[in-house]
Formats: structure tokens, C-alpha cells, sequence
């Protein structure tokens, strides 16, 4: 008869805001085997379809090679706190915090970083260090008081300008920026890595379903305006590998820009009886509010759009809730959160954080993934590839269908026969 003992150790875990760990090691659960049987992947698969959780893990010890087994495993190893192996290398990460800057994502950068930690059951330390502003003088001093805490690798959810000073500084110490593409900063340094996705091959890829008109809307921030420069010169003129030739314009190509203000809610001007705009492409640089307004407003001035196209910043679940299906139907997304580990999504939902359609919070899951990898040479959760110290996001295309969002695919185009 088959008997497996379970012994429970007041499993009980404090979530607290500041993160700051207790000295009293957090008591662990432990599954003791007394099976004498050895377990295969069928036995496995057989005690997760029968819910006998713990007789599955008593056999589950270790990683498993079948990715489903294994999550499962991982899931209930990070929920139950299972103890486990305890990895010499001390696991320490600092987290600097520009937070005037960056809002809410000092909070939520935090988080993913926590749960991500939480999730991989094993002790560490993660300090933050918040700074007021992104001068030259606050990121050297908190880069100081880093170094000498002893840190050695920095999570630091910076904006363009921060970058940049950071790049100046030329910090040899381990650093990943998970707001920032590499394409935005100058930096040549082996110890600065980017995890920012990459807003234009997203706009590149998009730009082969547009016809033309190509109507563009952006709003006034810094990556509504780069976007819509980028999409109009990418649209309307050849490329040319001679930076200072002057650029050749495609007759065939056209390109409209609208900039939406903040306090815009009419665009009747833009858009009622507009016939340069029929049968156009458009392409929304905006948030998700002000991309639902445009939608519904296309919609009612009779556009007749032939699609509508976004990058990654409208790839949020509140374009289904915020917009009717006509006002969607022809629109497509481009996404680059394309790697979903559950085990990690719900811790995170533990601490009302989202990864799934956060990209910002996303980079951060997988900028910790990476860390963790070189501190401890464990396998890395997510397998996106780094070129020069950028992640490689791939991309796929997105409809927002009635409830969800669906894969789409290109038709191939078709080739010109000469007669």
C-alpha cells in the first residue's frame, strides 16, 4: 500500500508592501516520500488527473522534463511552500527607483520582481533604493550606496533620460533596464542589458497591412510623437543607406498625422465628410481611452477604415470592454508578451500585479528570470534569446475579437505574373 506522509510547518506567508524579509526564515512544507515505487511521467499525469497533489509532489522533487508536469510542479512548489534544495549563492537584487518618474510602476516593477522571487521558493534579498529625480548626481549616489550594500545586479526601471546619464556613468556592475530598448540609448557597456520591446519592428510589421492613405494618430507624449515620425517615414519613403542622401518619396504613398491633445473628444473636424481619409489605413499611437474615443468616432463618421492598426500599447483586455465589436472588427495588434508561465502570472495576481498584458511588468519578470539564471546557473522560466544585451521579443498579430484576442496570420501576397 502506498503512503505518503505530508508534514505541514505552519505554511503561512506575509505579503507585506515594503518587502521588507524577517530574520525568522519563513516556515516551509515538506512532502516526505514513503512510497518505495519509483514514479513515471504517466504516473505523474496520473495523480495530477486525480488531484492526489501531494503524493505528486512527493515524486516531483526535482525539476521535470515535461514543461506541463513541470509548471504544475512549480505552481504548487511556490503556493504551498515547499521547501527544497537551498542554493549557496546568496540571492540579492537591488531595485532603483526613479519614482516621481515612472508613477505607478515603481510599485508595480516592484512586484514583479517580488513574486517572481516568491514564486522560485527559494531565500533571498531585494532591496529597493528610490530616488526623486533622474539627475546625474541622485543615480550616482544611489548606485554608490548599491555598491557599497554589496549588490551586484540592479533592476532599474529607468526612462529614456535616465538611460542615459546611466550610460554616461559607465557603471561596472550589472544592470538591466527593462523600460528601455537598446535602440534608444547609446550605450556600448557589457554590463547594461535592455529589455524594452521594440515599438518599431512592431510598427514595421503592421506597415504590410496598410494601404494607402495612412492616417496616423499619436498624442503628445514622447513615444506617440517618435511613433508616428517613424510610421510616416517608413510608409512614404524609400529606404536609402546613404544617411545623407535625401530621402525618396514613393508616389504612391501618403501619410496624414492627427495629433490628439489630452483634452480632445471631438474629432468631427478630422474625420465628418474627410473623403482624402476613405478607405484608409489608420494607425493609433494613443492610450487605450483615447484609442477607444478615436474607434468609436471612425465608426461614426462613416470612415469606411480598411483596418486599423496598433503597436503594443493597446494590447490591453479594456479595448474589448471599452469599445463595440464594429468600432474593432478590422483592427489589428502587435504583441510582443508572447511567453505565459502561470506559475508566475498568479503570483503576481497574489499582489493585484499584472504581466500578461503589462509589458513593462513583464520585462521586469523576465530581467529578474535573467539575473536569477546568473547568479544561481539555474535553466532560465523564459527563453527569449539576448542579442548585445537586448531581448529579442518576437512579435505575432493580434485581432480583438468579440471576447479575446485571436492569432492572425497574413495572407500571402501574390506575386505579378508578366505576360
Amino acid at each position: 500500500m502506498k503512503k505518503i506522509l505530508v508534514t505541514f510547518l505552519l505554511p503561512v506567508a506575509i505579503f507585506a508592501q515594503s518587502f521588507l524579509i524577517s530574520n525568522i526564515p519563513v516556515p516551509k512544507t515538506y512532502v516526505l516520500n514513503l512510497d518505495p515505487y519509483p514514479c513515471d511521467e504517466a504516473c505523474l499525469q496520473e495523480y495530477v488527473d486525480k488531484d492526489m497533489i501531494f503524493s505528486f509532489l512527493a515524486h516531483a522533487n526535482t525539476k521535470l522534463e515535461n514543461p506541463h508536469l513541470n509548471e504544475i510542479r512549480n505552481m504548487n512548489v511556490g503556493i504551498l511552500n515547499i521547501g527544497s534544495t537551498i542554493i549557496n549563492t546568496k540571492l540579492r537584487i537591488a531595485l532603483l527607483l526613479p519614482y516621481k518618474r515612472i508613477g505607478k510602476y515603481a510599485s508595480s516593477t516592484t512586484n514583479a520582481s517580488f513574486a517572481y522571487l516568491i514564486a522560485k521558493n527559494q531565500p533571498f534579498e531585494l532591496k529597493s533604493y528610490k530616488i526623486e529625480n533622474e539627475n546625474q548626481e541622485d543615480i550616482q549616489a544611489a548606485l554608490t550606496n548599491i555598491i557599497d550594500d554589496g549588490f551586484n545586479y540592479i533592476i532599474a526601471p529607468l526612462t529614456t533620460e535616465g538611460s542615459d546619464i546611466l550610460s554616461t556613468l559607465d557603471p561596472q556592475i550589472n544592470i538591466f533596464l527593462p523600460t528601455i530598448n537598446k535602440k534608444d540609448s547609446t550605450s556600448t557597456s557589457p554590463y547594461l542589458y535592455f529589455g524594452g520591446i521594440d515599438y518599431r519592428a512592431q510598427s514595421d510589421l503592421l506597415l504590410k497591412e496598410a494601404v494607402s492613405p495612412l492616417v496616423i494618430f499619436y498624442d503628445e507624449s514622447s513615444i506617440g510623437q517618435k511613433l508616428a515620425s517613424y510610421e510616416e517615414d517608413t510608409f512614404c519613403y524609400q529606404p536609402n543607406q546613404d544617411i545623407n542622401a535625401t530621402k525618396i518619396r514613393l508616389e504612391d504613398r501618403e501619410a496624414i498625422k492627427y495629433s490628439i491633445s489630452r483634452k480632445t473628444t471631438n474629432l468631427e473636424h478630422y474625420l465628418k465628410d474627410n473623403q482624402d481619409i476613405n478607405g484608409s489605413t489608420c494607425i493609433i499611437n494613443t492610450p487605450i481611452v483615447k484609442t477607444s474615443m478615436v474607434m468609436s468616432q471612425l465608426t461614426l463618421f462613416d470612415t469606411n477604415a480598411t483596418n486599423i492598426l496598433s503597436t503594443q500599447i493597446n494590447y490591453d483586455p479594456l479595448i474589448l470592454s471599452m469599445t463595440q465589436y464594429i468600432d474593432r472588427q478590422k483592427m489589428l495588434i502587435a504583441n510582443s508578451i508572447t511567453e505565459h508561465k502561470n506559475v508566475f502570472i498568479e503570483t503576481n495576481a497574489i499582489l493585484s500585479n499584472d504581466i500578461e498584458y503589462d509589458w513593462i511588468n513583464y520585462a521586469t519578470t523576465i530581467a529578474v528570470d535573467y539575473f536569477f539564471h546568473l547568479i544561481t546557473n539555474e535553466d532560465r522560466e523564459y527563453n527569449l534569446a539576448l542579442q548585445e544585451n537586448q531581448v529579442l521579443y518576437p512579435i505575432e498579430m493580434l485581432k480583438p475579437s468579440i471576447s479575446r484576442f485571436i492569432k492572425y496570420t497574413p495572407l500571402p501576397k501574390l506575386e505579378e505574373t508578366e505576360y
